[in-house]
């Protein structure tokens, strides 16, 4: 694992300053279908977002990627301005299949910005074989496919702005009009960093949140590699909840604190520090 991690960290630095593209496919050719499983547990079948007349861009990313760190936010601020994947255009980040869906989710939290996130694929779901099949040269890179499932563009580059993808698409022919996201879903859970007290905290901390409906939730606590270092089952009424957590016996620095309650979750970070 330490020698893939080398490996590819090699080959963003090094190679990032070169044409980055897709080596799978070359630029008018079909694309192979594919279906993967997102970290919140949602599939995505290329085909069934082109039959229903959408463009996709993929995101090729691995967690420890420098440059893929800086563009996250830019890719989430795309999927945002036009519909979270709801209109014409979808948005999805496929990791290179070394991350697991823990160490993708830290990533999105530290580094996705406050945009909506794009659905983030991690080598739980699947990414790993999508990866292999598109063999991007160097990481980030960003492609374009069309409702044809053709590749309309294998090297979006360089991102500086979503006016560089915009300025992408309309080379390609295609003219997304923004859009706003869909309301989200009654089962959704809310929760901010403000909501995590106190915020750093010696160990003991409460989270509140609001519910919608009654439901079991889970809490987990990982730490920024991934590794679940905390977990707690509860219940939770509707409405607005506050629940105790005993984090004392956790070493010094920041966590990710997740809540789910089967349907969806949300996450938010705490620094610990006695």
């Amino acid at each position: 694992m330490k020698k893939l991690l080398l490996s590819t960290f090699i080959a963003c630095t090094a190679v990032f300053g070169l044409n980055a593209q897709i080596q799978g496919y070359t630029v008018g050719q079909t694309v192979a279908d594919f279906t993967v499983t997102d970290i919140d547990g949602h599939t995505h079948t290329l085909s069934d977002y082109t039959n229903a007349g959408k463009w996709v861009v993929l995101d090729f990313f691995f967690v420890d990627c420098v440059p893929c760190q800086g563009t996250a936010p830019i890719f989430n601020e795309l999927h945002e301005k036009y519909g979270c994947n709801s209109a014409d255009l979808v948005c999805i980040s496929i990791n290179t299949g070394q991350d697991n869906d823990a160490y993708v989710e830290s990533f999105e939290t530290q580094h996705g910005g406050t945009f909506s996130h794009a659905p983030a694929v991690s080598g739980d779901g699947g990414s790993g074989s999508v990866n292999t099949a598109f063999s991007p040269a160097a990481y980030p890179t960003f492609c374009l496919i069309d409702p044809n499932m053709e590749m309309k563009n294998g090297d979006i580059w360089p991102i500086s702005s979503v006016a560089d993808f915009e300025s992408a698409f309309t080379t390609a022919g295609f003219s997304p009009t923004p859009t706003a996201c869909a309301a989200a879903s009654t089962e959704e859970l809310t929760l901010t960093d403000a909501q995590i007290f106190p915020n750093p905290s010696n160990g003991n901390v409460s989270v509140r949140f609001n519910n919608t409906v009654s439901s079991d939730v889970t809490i987990e606590v990982s730490n920024l590699v991934g590794q679940v270092v905390y977990t707690t089952n509860e219940v939770a009424t509707s409405g607005t909840n506050t629940l105790d957590l005993n984090l004392a016996d956790l070493n010094d620095g920041q966590y990710i604190v997740k809540i789910s309650n089967g349907q969806a979750h949300t996450i938010a970070k705490v620094q610990l520090s006695k």
